[in-house]
């Protein structure tokens, strides 16, 4: 099974950062469950922050502490469930077994732990993909960010250029694009913020 020393081999040490204990006890109260052990073992060693440049992840004692952020997106989508409960087929924190918020991506997806088993290790991964059928991961966090980045990774060295624009760029500036990291594969990456 992947763990922390699989995401340090892709992102490099954590950054050097003063740990927070008793972050996990207020989230986990509201939760009411503890969280998976990898997810906090992640979050703990490094902190609030962005994966690949894509990928937002949230501690509880970061610059934007994960309880808030929480709070705001049950909220915000368990009104939205009720508006239409027929057209999504989970529920959100706190009704029993709702989807909990732990972080978002600059695609305009969210991503929810699914409590669907006693065991929080055990938890699969919904992913709300800009209002369209959601998309579950039978695994751990860990396994979704190492998917998450192979994906990231794996993708044509032009992507993100609309494929009609091709013909009007030169390969300098396509190369300049990639240089910048406008277009193409992403490098694994965290960004503390």
């Amino acid at each position: 099974m992947a763990g922390l020393d699989d995401l340090v081999q892709l992102f490099g040490q954590p950054p050097a950062r003063d740990p927070s204990p008793g972050g996990w006890a207020e989230v986990e109260d509201y939760v009411g469950s503890a969280l998976p052990g990898d997810f906090k073992a992640f979050l703990d060693a490094y902190g609030t922050g962005v994966i690949c440049g894509e990928l937002v992840v949230f501690h509880p004692r970061g610059s934007s502490p994960l309880l808030d952020r929480m709070r705001k997106i049950h909220e915000a989508f368990g009104q939205s469930w009720r508006r239409d409960s027929d057209e999504y087929p989970f529920r959100f924190h706190p009704a029993s077994g709702g989807l909990i918020s732990w972080g978002y991506d600059y695609s305009g997806d969210e991503h929810f732990f699914w409590p669907c088993d006693p065991d929080p290790g055990l938890w699969k991964i919904v992913t709300n993909i800009n209002g369209t059928d959601p998309e579950v991961l039978d695994g751990s966090f860990t396994d979704f960010v190492l998917a998450f980045v192979k994906r990231l990774r794996d993708v044509d060295p032009h992507h993100g250029i609309d494929p009609d624009a091709l013909e009007f760029l030169e390969l300098e500036d396509l190369n300049g694009l990639a240089e910048r990291g406008e277009i193409g594969p992403v490098e694994p990456s965290f960004e503390p913020f």
